[in-house]
């Protein structure tokens, strides 16, 4: 009996020293998935056929959101690190209010390409915009992932599963919230530049 327990402790203890290095290299793989996203944009403007457009508003909003949710973790990991739920839980649900922000704000962009006339699909897309709208798409779908991630992270908060200084899970999703903030502030940079 004795024995199964040291096996579980062991489990456990091997599975929290692989959490932050398995999920840097989930982070090395999705920064080459945007690279050669990129890649693409920057090889295909180089089309006779490409236009270039004036970036919708809402995503200057939905990068200040962004921003603004990635200081909010960070502070709810720091309060759930001196055992202030409360607070930590106040800021987790504030960070997923702004990320929730992010997404409508995204959408709302999309919606703006729309009404000047720039669609993702039929006679009249443009490659341009075709392409920016892939690459925005594939890093809200990581933002959808990391709401869902928010979302555990806001429960496990609110029933206590952080207490004591367990705080991995809220160190991991933390991580991986400031890298999404991150890529898209690049993202977002590199279109400002580059439409």
């Amino acid at each position: 009996m004795e024995t199964s327990i040291n096996v579980n402790q062991e489990l456990k203890v091997a599975r929290k020293k692989a959490a932050k290095p398995m999920l840097w290299i989930s982070l090395i793989s999705m920064t080459m998935m945007f690279a050669g996203l990129v890649s693409a944009y920057v090889i295909s403007s180089n089309r006779e056929d490409w236009v270039t457009f004036q970036l919708p508003n809402a995503l200057v909003t939905s990068t200040v959101l962004i921003v603004i949710s990635s200081i909010t973790v960070h502070a709810a990991l720091y309060f759930a690190k001196k055992e202030n739920k409360n607070i930590a839980s106040l800021l987790l649900l504030l960070t997923l209010g702004l990320g929730i922000g992010f997404v409508v704000s995204q959408f709302q962009g999309f919606d703006e390409l729309r009404q000047s006339g720039l669609f993702f699909t039929g006679p009249k897309s443009l490659i341009s915009s075709s392409m920016m709208m892939v690459i925005v798409f594939a890093h809200l779908l990581h933002i959808f992932v990391a709401v869902v991630v928010l979302i555990v992270m806001l429960i496990k908060q609110l029933l206590g599963k952080y207490d004591d200084g367990n705080t991995l899970g809220l160190e991991l999703g933390t991580i991986f919230w400031h890298f999404l903030d991150l890529l898209w502030i690049a993202l977002f940079l590199f279109f400002y530049f580059n439409t």
